[in-house]
Order: structure tokens, then C-alpha cells, then sequence
């Protein structure tokens, strides 16, 4: 049972979730995931902070006897809607009917259409507190980051923020609750492949929520995913502020398309040369193999992109076509691309991936685009060498972030 007071007065009283294999029905969960819930209790009153799936709703019922008995929460206060987070509300207003629902303008709208619930709430805006008894709720409006009725609450008296889907992970706990208890080192990567997946594409909105809580004291930092942040704070909010920036480490993915072998054959032509040029940092992915997640989480991270696929049904290998729409979803920027492709007979792959590209801002269009009719010969091969020479100068010759 994962029910522990981490600091005087919070408790977390979350749940592991090891049998979803898909978050939002899209995203792979090797590891599974967490949905956390806390409880903040004052000398008058108690919060519950975010809800849990609805699968899980017996499990938070225990949770919070554990902690408080037969006592009713005096509120739930939602920072995000998601159902992740909100399934339980209707299961927890009929456990606890005189339990106030807390939440911003928008997030009552939500309450209301998803769970048609009406009565006893409470609507807070920026910067308003509720005091709990020697202990205080202040909410910071932090919209779209990743939905438009996203906030934060923070406890002052013990400076912990209860942050929302912020600085949250992939991952079920493996024991310990906060980072000083557990290997952080496993929930690290599924940071970039959570943010890049699920918040990838408001890193302006992420920026303005950091600078809101550039000035507040911060102990913990307690997400809805993942392990409550202590002693790594500086870490993964260096994280977050450098992925909302679109900085990205020196290094390449490349990502390719092969239904016979020969785009493939290039890519590792490209990968060779780059590591001849001193790039270390390669990742490679076949489109039909990896999933989508991992492509974007690595995008996310490495500042050279090289995408490369054959013409399909005169247009674009369709698992390329769905990575490519993927990025300009996401909106990335400052990345050093390349792109490639192969044919038997109708050279349409790269015009359709360079398009995309220029649609996305990302196209550089003076690194030319290698294309092989059939299998690659001598000079396919060349210039896929000459497109990695390219890339290779480009990035080390940039100023990187790393």
C-alpha cells in the first residue's frame, strides 16, 4: 500500500497502475505508471490533491481511511482534468458527498460536462488561498500546460507544490515515494519521453508557468506521475526548462522508413559516416518498429534530425507520414534536419518529406537530399556521406546544449 506521510501534515496516498499498456491509449507503458493523490491535513480541514483512473478508486478509498478513518476530505482540489486524474470523482462524491470539488473557472466547466456534478464546489482563481488551520492552499493558474485548465497548488508552510502533470514521469513507483528513497535514474528517460509525448507542444505555456514559480521556495515538487521530487528539484526543472526551450543535447536520431533493405542501407551509411565526424550520440530507429513514443522522446533530446523513407504508392512511407505530421504537431524547433530516400520509380519520398519539414520550419535547404533509384550505387552512397559531413558540421560547429 503506498500511503506515507513524506513531510508533517502531507501524505501521499496514490496508486500504481501495472496493467495499462497504453497512457491515453497511445503511449506504451513498459513500466507502467503512477496516479498520485495527496492529502494535506490542517488543523480544521483536509485537502485531497487530484483524483485517481477510475479503475483505481477502491484503492484510493483505502488509501485515505489509512490516513484519515472514517473522516471525510474537506475538499478535492483538482489541478488537472485529464481522467487519469478526475475518473474517481464521481465514485469519491458518492463515498464523501459533502466534499467540496476546489477548482479554476474552466475545471468546474469540466466537472460539469464530464461528470455532470453541479453542487458543492468552490471556483478559485490566481493566486487565491484556502486555509486549511496552520496550513494554506495557494493556486497558480498555469493553462495549457498540457490543457487550458491546468494549475498548481502550493502548501507555503512547507513549500511543497503539488504540480499537476509538470515535471511527471512514466513509471510505477518501485517502493520508495520521493527521489532520496528510490534509483531516479530509471524515471529520468521516461521524463523526456512523458514530456515529449504528452506536453511537447507548449513549451511556451511551460516557460510561463516556470517564470510564475521562479520566485516561491520549492521543497518538494509533487506531480500526478512519478516520484515526488526532493533532493533532484534543480534536475528535472533544468529538464523542463531546457525541452520547453527546444535545447537539445549534441547528438543525431535518425529515423528511416525500408520495406527492402536499401533505405536502410543508407542510413547506416549516414550513422557510419557521423561517427567517423565524431558524433557519438546516435539514435537510430526504424519507423516500423519503434514506436512513435520513443522516436519523439529522442527527437526531443538530440539537436540533429535525418529522416529518410522510400516512395509508397507515390507519396511517402506511411509510418514517416505519421512521424512527420507527430513533429509538426509538436512544433519543434532549432533542429539541424536532413532528409533521404529511395525509389524504384517515381522519386517522390524526399518532396514529400522536405515539404513537411518547410511546413514545420525545420527544413534546412542546404543539405542536399540523397535519393537512390532501385538499390543505392557509388553515388547515392556519396552523397548520403556528404549529407552526414554536413550534419556533423553544422552541429559541431553550433554552440550545443548538453
Amino acid at each position: 500500500m503506498n500511503v506515507k506521510e513524506f513531510i508533517e501534515g502531507i501524505h501521499y496516498v496514490g496508486v500504481n497502475d501495472r496493467t495499462t499498456s497504453r497512457f491515453e491509449a497511445l503511449w506504451p507503458l513498459p513500466s507502467g505508471v503512477t496516479y498520485n493523490s495527496y492529502i494535506v491535513t490542517g488543523t480544521n480541514k483536509t485537502a485531497l490533491i487530484d483524483g485517481v483512473e477510475i479503475s483505481a478508486c477502491e484503492k484510493l478509498r483505502d488509501h485515505i481511511k489509512t490516513v484519515l478513518g472514517d473522516k471525510a476530505p474537506d475538499y478535492l482540489v483538482i489541478n488537472h482534468m485529464e481522467p487519469d486524474h478526475t475518473g474517481s470523482i464521481k465514485v469519491l462524491r458518492s463515498f464523501y458527498p459533502e466534499m467540496t470539488i476546489v477548482g479554476n473557472a474552466k475545471t468546474l466547466e469540466m466537472v460539469k460536462g464530464f461528470y455532470g456534478i453541479e453542487n458543492n464546489l468552490l471556483k478559485v482563481a490566481d493566486g487565491n488561498i484556502i486555509d486549511l488551520g496552520g496550513m494554506s492552499l495557494r493556486f497558480t493558474l498555469t493553462p495549457m500546460v498540457h490543457w487550458p485548465e491546468t494549475m498548481m497548488t502550493y502548501v507555503k508552510e512547507k513549500s511543497v507544490l503539488f504540480s499537476g502533470d509538470a515535471f511527471g514521469c512514466f513509471g510505477a513507483l518501485t517502493g520508495g515515494i520521493t527521489d532520496s528513497e528510490t534509483d531516479t535514474e530509471q524515471f529520468i528517460p521516461e521524463m523526456y519521453r512523458y514530456y515529449s509525448n504528452i506536453v511537447g507542444k507548449y513549451g511556451v505555456f511551460v516557460q510561463k508557468a516556470l517564470a510564475k514559480l521562479s520566485s516561491i521556495k520549492l521543497d518538494y515538487i509533487c506531480p500526478t506521475h512519478g516520484p515526488v521530487w526532493h533532493d533532484e528539484i534543480a534536475r528535472v526543472t533544468a529538464i523542463y526548462d531546457s525541452l520547453s526551450k527546444y535545447e537539445a543535447e549534441t547528438g543525431v536520431v535518425i529515423v528511416y522508413g525500408s520495406m527492402y533493405g536499401n533505405t536502410e542501407e543508407m542510413a547506416e551509411v549516414i550513422a557510419s559516416r557521423l561517427a567517423e565526424n565524431g558524433i557519438k550520440k546516435i539514435r537510430i530507429h526504424n519507423a516500423s518498429y519503434s514506436h512513435l513514443s520513443y522516436i519523439l522522446s529522442d527527437i526531443f533530446r538530440y539537436k540533429g534530425l535525418i529522416i529518410g523513407a522510400p516512395t509508397y504508392s507515390n507519396t511517402l512511407f506511411p509510418p514517416i507520414e505519421a512521424l512527420l505530421q507527430a513533429i509538426k504537431t509538436r512544433e519543434i524547433k532549432n533542429r539541424v534536419t536532413a532528409s533521404f530516400g529511395s525509389c524504384t520509380w517515381a522519386p517522390q519520398s524526399v518532396k514529400r518529406i522536405n515539404a513537411v519539414l518547410e511546413e514545420a520550419r525545420l527544413f534546412n535547404g542546404d543539405i542536399a537530399s540523397p535519393q537512390a533509384k532501385q538499390a543505392p550505387d557509388a553515388t547515392a552512397i556519396n552523397d548520403c556521406k556528404t549529407l552526414a559531413d554536413a550534419v556533423a558540421a553544422r552541429l559541431l560547429n553550433s554552440s550545443p546544449h548538453t
